[in-house]
């Protein structure tokens, strides 16, 4: 890797955000790492550095579309062409747009800065061991971190632990065990030495002690399924002992659930969400984020709702100009919204009319309108209040007099067809758990809410599978229904009771019910496809993709890694024997 990419960290401040392009400027004051990470506020513009990398794909159109599409829960926006080597397995290669694979490139260039600041820390001058342990901590997280994310898409490649700072044109494989021995000491060293998240005050998006168990307890279920016999319920067991930890000490690493699901995806509680273990902040002067888009996760799960009659594009309701994913049937029957909150708290089937072009009138049904949305003439003349009356339901249930409804009707007839694939090339019911009221300007792109990546409901399906796996299913049904009790409507009727599930119903359920239950808590978080990946061997991988997600007919079995990038490849003198992963070109 060229040096320059680290003379230029030294410039990188406190808020650690900066632009991609800026990392192969020439550096102007002619600082050079030598030099500047020779002392404690030298050094800290290393760790600042290592943050850069996550912010090109958490909130960035390619990781969602990476990590999210491809699944049994999402397709194509409206069936769009758009990146079909990933949300269809269509020509999916080496030689795949490089931006899709970005993170290849990017999460490595992030690791070997990573590896030069924990190669170098002795020579920093830290006076404080607490101060040193500290920021070796973060940078250790950090390429924890940025390994998970490498190994798991792209299988055992080249674990590096030393600092690159000339070309290097030959590349050794790793096996999937060593990069877990690797990510699990950093995490245990992270967590041991790490703050409390308060510790840190307005930065509090630094990783702290919450954030390294976190990533400890998915990382142990990660590795577990690589493992078999005595091995594999160890690591069952570590993940769930680990992920209990965050829970028991939920108090004193400074995290909790909120009440309801409600409460969890309110814009208001966006800005450091106290159920986050680790968190991607962006701000609103994007001279300070990653490029001028910061996080547009806000704009890709909505349905186009402002060419409907009575209604204008909002700051409550979205930019619905970039649509990417739209949900599948199978996701959308998931949930039984009558007993189930989660459904309305991250969903949005209704709109209330928000035109004031005719003053408090939005619009009054015309003849014309009657035609084009299949309402009968009883409709025409109805006027629709602005700020009161309903004017678009877009439903996943079937609604049978939708022809006399005063507003727009688009029902699960109209969005799907029998067999589950779709139907509808216009609309679809919209994810809102990302809207965006930082946002000013409601037709803007770039949005502002900060990412959680890991969140304490996680852990308690982290812990769920766990136990499931180890046959403990009480402890499994017991761990779901924290989150199951919190999910439930409480009024006018409280539906608690119903929410509960069994033992009898987890071990019977199989994998898919705990499968099933991360669907419907962490949908359009960016862990989906990891999630089947972990879970389901090839042919399962295929099977459920296939049966949840019938527009998705070209996924093969060795889709369970992605590509090794051709220009990777390519640049290495001993490519054949590096070697492309199987199944692939």
């Amino acid at each position: 890797m060229k040096k320059n990419i680290f003379l230029f960290a030294a410039f990188f401040s406190t808020c650690f955000i900066s632009c991609e392009k800026r990392l192969n400027e020439v550096n102007p004051g002619g600082a050079t790492a030598d030099a500047t990470w020779t002392t404690p506020q030298g050094f800290v513009t290393a760790v600042n550095g290592a943050y850069q990398e996550q912010r090109a794909w958490y909130g960035k159109e390619d990781g969602l579309l990476v990590s999210e599409g491809g699944t049994d829960l999402w397709f194509n926006a409206n069936k769009a062409n758009y990146a079909n080597q990933v949300t269809r397995y269509e020509g999916l290669s080496g030689a795949t747009p490089s931006s899709t694979l970005a993170v290849f490139r990017l999460f490595y260039r992030a690791i070997n800065l990573c590896n030069a600041g924990i190669n170098r820390i002795d020579g920093a001058g830290f006076t404080d061991g607490a101060e040193k342990n500290r920021r070796l901590g973060e940078l250790r997280f950090l390429r924890a971190f940025y390994y998970w994310h490498i190994v798991e898409q792209f299988g055992g490649v080249s674990l590096r632990t030393n600092e690159t700072t000339s070309v290097e044109l030959t590349a050794y494989r790793s096996p999937v065990s060593a990069f877990y021995d690797l990510i699990i000491d950093d995490l245990k060293f992270a967590a041991e030495n790490l703050p409390v998240a308060s510790f840190w005050g307005a930065e509090y998006s630094r990783a702290s002690k919450k954030s390294a168990l976190g990533l400890l307890a998915r990382a142990y279920l990660s590795r577990a399924y690589y493992a078999t016999g005595t091995a594999r319920n160890e690591y069952f067991t570590l993940a769930r002992n680990t992920a209990n930890e965050v829970i028991t000490r939920k108090a004193e690493i400074g995290t909790d659930l909120w009440t309801s699901p409600a409460d969890l995806w309110n814009p208001a509680n966006n800005k450091n969400n106290k159920e986050a273990l680790y968190i991607i902040s962006n701000s609103t002067n994007t001279a300070i984020d990653y490029d001028a888009n910061a996080n547009r996760l806000h704009a890709w799960f909505l349905t186009q709702y402002s060419n409907k009659p009575g209604l204008v594009q909002s700051i409550p309701y979205g930019f619905d100009g970039q649509r990417r994913l739209q949900p599948t049937r199978y996701l959308l029957d998931l949930f039984n919204e009558q007993i189930d909150a989660r459904y309305a708290a991250s969903f949005q089937e209704t709109w209330i009319a928000n035109s004031t072009t005719n003053g408090s009138t939005a619009f009054t049904w015309t003849a014309a309108q009657a035609t084009t949305y299949g309402k009968e003439a009883s409709v025409v003349g109805t006027a629709v209040v602005s700020g009161t009356g309903l004017s678009l339901q877009i439903t996943k249930n079937i609604v049978a007099d939708k022809a006399t409804r005063p507003y727009v009707v688009v029902d699960r007839n109209d969005l799907y067809n029998t067999n589950g694939t779709i139907k509808s090339l216009t609309d679809f019911v919209a994810l809102r758990k990302f809207l965006d009221n930082t946002r000013t300007v409601p037709n803007s792109q770039p949005g502002f809410n900060d990412i959680m990546v890991i969140r304490l409901a996680e852990m308690y399906l982290i812990a769920a599978e766990a136990e499931f796996q180890l046959g403990n299913y009480d402890a499994a049904a017991t761990q779901l229904n924290v989150l199951r009790t919190r999910a439930a409507i409480k009024t006018p009727v409280n539906q608690t009771a119903a929410m509960q599930t069994t033992a009898a119903a987890v071990q019977s359920g199989g994998i898919d019910f705990i499968l099933d239950e991360r669907a419907r808590e962490l949908c359009g978080e960016q862990i989906r496809w990891f999630d089947l990946k972990r879970t389901l061997s090839g042919e399962q991988f295929v099977a459920r993709i296939k049966a949840a997600n019938p527009d998705i007919t070209a996924v093969q079995a060795y889709h369970r890694l992605r590509p090794i990038p051709l220009t990777e490849l390519n640049a290495l003198q001993n490519a054949a024997e590096f070697g492309q992963n199987p199944g692939y070109q």
